[in-house]
């Protein structure tokens, strides 16, 4: 059995199996968001191995739009663990200029109607890998597409990323509770109050900045 297959199980948590590859996916994710919570640039490294893990977890469960929304964290993560690793100086904690977040509340709002319309097509389009229509499509496109700004933001230094992290954070939390995936559902309460943790320290690195 390959070390990294989903069904070589790790550990059952109140009777859930979990495989290694999604204990460590699920572990380096929970501590690349605390070292983000933290401006800790080791966020990043983290975060690459978070992303890896997540990749091949939902390659080998059939869900591909998640696989390559790993490849896009990927690269941000990079682009990011740079930018923080300026050469000169530390990049510091910032708030977003009021034209830049209507751009990106534009952003939001255009790329999730876009998301959830083309989504709904999977089934259509592509049966043999999506059989069954897709479920609250526009919630799901939501958490996506904030996810990727939020992202964005958080290479930046920009302060609102906890913002709609939190945001993101709590339709999560609802959206896996109704779908059932209770133990993913409990990891993002776990997200939700390190997005207000983050939030806070950042708001005092502003302040003694």
């Amino acid at each position: 059995m390959h070390f990294f297959d989903v069904t070589n199980i790790a550990i059952h948590v109140m009777g859930y199996p979990i495989s290694y590859i999604e204990l460590i996916g699920t572990v380096f994710g929970l501590i690349s968001v605390y070292y983000a919570s933290k401006a800790n640039v080791l966020t990043w490294p983290t975060g690459i191995i978070n992303e890896i893990a997540l990749f091949g977890l939902f390659f080998q469960i059939q869900l591909y739009a998640d696989m390559l929304l790993q490849v896009f964290f990927l690269v941000v993560t990079v682009f990011g663990w740079y930018n923080w690793q300026n050469k000169t100086e530390e990049v510091p904690v910032s708030r977003m200029p009021g034209r830049m977040v209507s751009i990106y509340g534009i952003t939001l709002l255009a790329g999730t109607i876009l998301t959830g319309i083309i989504i709904q097509q999977f089934h259509h389009w592509m049966p043999a890998y999506f059989p069954l229509p897709t479920t609250y499509p526009y919630a799901d496109s939501f958490v996506m597409v904030a996810s990727m700004l939020a992202t964005f933001l958080l290479a930046k230094k920009r302060i609102e990323t906890w913002i709609l992290w939190i945001v993101v954070d709590v339709v999560s939390v609802v959206l896996y509770l109704i779908k059932g995936v209770y133990f993913l559902s409990l990891e993002y309460v776990v997200f939700l109050g390190l997005a207000t943790y983050g939030l806070l320290q950042w708001r005092k690195k502003m302040m003694y900045a």
